[in-house]
């Protein structure tokens, strides 16, 4: 989801496209790159989102890819922590008076030698599926989306959707890059429309919020990447000391 610094271009992530689609309605993108729920929460992100939350605002949360991983204050197990974690925020979102929406993470690109896309996020969406059931949250299932928009691209077309860059195309990857899980600013703009279309078909926002949900013609010049000083700051400032 993370809005990417103007040095990462063209990778970025779907909320930073998400105003292309909804440009009468303030989108304030708080995620940050490769954070779990776990992190998330104990670094005072959420805690941050939490004071400035106002009644009626919308809250999307969108936790897994990260979740998944081994690494030493990261991982949550899907049934136990993750699952605990997501509760916390659905309901800490509500005590604000604002509106919790839980967004599955997009699938990782990794297919196997027949050409067939591997579910490395395995029961992180299933367990996400479970909480918006049990807390009656609206969901908006980006996973199976992206399992459906990658097979159909396949091995080559997601090259196009993930950050795949030859050696000399692009001046901020001059040695190229091939990045199985950030998307290109295409895959992002993708992932963005999927969601506007959710919150438009499923009445989570005024239908005058969206425009251009069919125009498929959007430029990396249409998305917004931040600088290093913006970007930095942004990061000192939207976290708060937490207790757990």
């Amino acid at each position: 989801m993370t809005s990417r610094q103007r040095s990462f271009a063209p990778m970025a992530g779907w909320g930073q496209a998400l105003p292309l689609f909804i440009p009468s309605a303030e989108v304030i993108n708080c995620a940050r790159a490769g954070a779990s729920s776990r992190s998330f929460m104990e670094r005072g992100r959420m805690a941050w989102i939490l004071r400035e939350a106002q009644p009626g605002d919308l809250v999307l949360l969108s936790f897994g890819l990260i979740d998944m991983k081994p690494d030493e204050g990261r991982h949550t197990e899907p049934f136990k922590e993750y699952q605990r974690r997501l509760r916390g925020c659905v309901d800490g979102v509500r005590g604000r008076g604002a509106h919790p929406v839980l967004v599955t993470s997009h699938e990782r690109r990794v297919f196997d030698a027949q050409g067939n896309l591997r579910r490395l996020l395995g029961v992180y969406p299933l367990a996400m599926r479970e909480v918006a059931v049990e807390k009656s949250v609206p969901l908006i299932d980006l996973n199976e989306w992206s399992v459906r928009r990658w097979r159909e691209a396949g091995p080559e077309g997601t090259r196009r959707i993930f950050l795949y860059l030859a050696p000399g195309e692009h001046p901020n990857y001059p040695e190229g890059v091939a990045d199985n899980t950030h998307l290109k600013v295409d895959g992002a703009i993708e992932c963005a429309r999927f969601i506007a279309r959710e919150l438009r078909d499923r009445s989570m926002l005024e239908p005058g919020c969206f425009a251009d949900l069919e125009r498929l013609d959007h430029s990396e010049d249409g998305v917004e990447w931040l600088e290093e000083d913006v970007f930095d700051e942004l990061v000192r400032t939207r976290t708060l000391e937490t207790v757990e």
